[in-house]
């Protein structure tokens, strides 16, 4: 169903299935970049 880790966070988070927090610990584990984690929240990587 998912091309990718990142399309997969995408629906998640589009349905609340994983929190902003959470998308955090995808950046710090390697498996989404800061730029993803904006695209996907719309909020800055702090």
């Amino acid at each position: 169903m998912f091309n990718s880790e990142y399309d997969r966070l995408i629906y998640f988070y589009k349905y609340k299935w994983v929190s902003e927090a959470q998308l955090r610990l995808y950046v710090q584990f390697g498996v989404i970049n800061t730029t993803e984690f904006k695209a996907i929240t719309g909020n800055k990587y702090k």
